[in-house]
C-alpha cells in the first residue's frame, strides 16, 4: 500500500504535457502582458458589476445602516431600564409605593419603548392655552398668582415627565456632516457591491491567468477549486454582515455605556467599515483554498504546515493587527 505522503504527492507530468508547457512559454514582458489583460478584464468586469450596483446602490446603504440603527436601538433601550430602576430605587428610598420586582418592571416599562423627559412648565400659560381650547376646565382661581415684574421664576414652574417613542429619538439616526457625504456612500457602496457582483468574472480571470502556466492536471484544481473559492468568498462576506456585526457593535456600545456617553455615528466613517469588514472576511475566507491548491502543487507539504503552525499564527496575528479598522 502506498504511504499518505505518495498518495499527495502530485502525478507525474504527461509528456504532451511537457511540450505544452514549453510551447506556451514566455518571456517576462510576454508574461506582464498577460497579467495586464487579466487585470483589465477584471476592471471591466468591476465596472459592470458597479452599474448594477448603482442600480440598487440606495437600497444597499439603507440595508447597511440597519445593524448599526438597531445597536443604536438596543443601547438607548439599555439606557431607559437602567434610568427607570434608579428611579424606582429612588422611589423606594423615600418610602413610596413601588413594585416589588424593580427588575422586571424596570424591563417590562423599557419593552414599552417610550423615552421619559422631564420638562417644566410655567401652570399659568398651560391653563391659558386649555382655556383657548376648552374653556371652563381649570380653575384659574386655584393658580398662584403672576408676579407684579411678570418674571419667571423655578418656584412658579412646575414639573411634568412626557414620553416620546423611541423610534422619534434623533440620536437613532445616522448623520452626515458635508453636503456630499450621502453622494460619496452611495457611490462607495455601489462599488463594493460591484466587487460583489462582478466577482465570479475577477475570479475566473485571475485564476485564468495563473492556470496558463500550469501542468495540465493543475489546471484541473484551478477549475475544481474556483466555485469553492468564490463560494468561500461570499460566505466570509455573509458572515460578516449577518453574524459579526452584531457582535461587533454590542462590544464596542459596551464602551459608551461605561463611560455614560451618546454613539452619534457618522455615515461615511460606518459605511467604510461596513463595507470593508465584509470584504475582509470574504478575502480571509480564501486561505483554506489558497493551503490546499500550495500542498496539491508540492510548493508545501501538510507536514510542513503542521510543523510551522506557530509561525503562522504570528504572521495571522500581525496580518490582524494591520488590517483591523482602524488603528493597530
Amino acid at each position: 500500500s502506498e504511504s499518505p505522503r505518495q498518495i499527495s504527492d502530485p502525478p507525474m507530468h504527461d509528456p504532451d504535457d511537457e511540450a505544452h508547457l514549453e510551447r506556451s512559454k514566455m518571456s517576462f514582458g510576454e508574461h506582464l502582458e498577460e497579467l495586464r489583460a487579466a487585470l483589465v478584464k477584471s476592471l471591466i468586469a468591476l465596472f459592470l458589476g458597479f452599474l448594477v450596483g448603482l442600480i440598487c446602490g440606495r437600497w444597499i446603504v439603507n440595508q447597511i445602516q440597519t445593524p448599526l440603527r438597531d445597536a443604536l436601538e438596543a443601547h438607548f433601550h439599555q439606557r431607559i431600564e437602567e434610568e427607570e430602576l434608579a428611579r424606582l430605587k429612588q422611589l423606594r428610598a423615600e418610602g413610596k409605593p413601588v413594585p416589588e420586582d424593580l427588575d422586571a418592571e424596570a424591563e417590562r416599562f423599557a419593552d414599552l419603548k417610550l423615552e421619559p423627559r422631564q420638562w417644566w412648565i410655567d401652570p399659568r400659560n398651560l391653563a391659558d392655552q386649555l382655556d383657548r381650547h376648552q374653556p371652563g376646565m381649570i380653575d384659574r382661581d386655584s393658580l398662584p398668582p403672576p408676579r407684579e415684574d411678570g418674571v419667571i421664576t423655578a418656584d412658579d414652574l412646575i414639573e411634568i415627565t412626557v414620553y416620546q417613542p423611541l423610534s422619534e429619538n434623533s440620536r437613532l439616526r445616522v448623520v452626515a456632516l458635508s453636503a456630499e457625504e450621502p453622494f460619496m456612500v452611495y457611490l462607495k457602496a455601489s462599488l463594493a457591491a460591484g466587487a460583489v457582483f462582478g466577482s465570479p468574472l475577477i475570479f475566473f480571470f485571475i485564476w485564468d491567468f495563473v492556470a496558463a502556466g500550469l501542468y495540465r492536471h493543475e489546471r484541473r484544481y484551478i477549475y475544481m477549486y474556483l466555485p469553492i473559492s468564490l463560494g468561500l468568498f461570499l460566505a466570509g462576506a455573509a458572515l460578516a454582515f449577518f453574524v459579526a456585526f452584531d457582535y461587533v457593535l454590542d462590544f464596542l456600545f459596551q464602551f459608551y455605556a461605561w463611560t455614560g456617553t451618546d454613539p452619534s455615528p457618522r455615515l461615511s466613517e460606518w459605511i467604510s467599515f461596513a463595507l470593508m469588514l465584509p470584504l475582509g472576511f470574504g478575502i480571509s475566507f480564501q486561505l483554506p483554498m489558497v493551503m490546499l491548491l500550495l500542498e496539491r502543487l508540492g510548493v508545501f507539504t501538510i507536514e510542513s504546515y503542521l510543523s510551522k503552525w506557530r509561525v503562522a499564527v504570528l504572521v495571522i496575528a500581525i496580518i490582524a493587527m494591520v488590517l483591523t479598522p482602524a488603528d493597530p
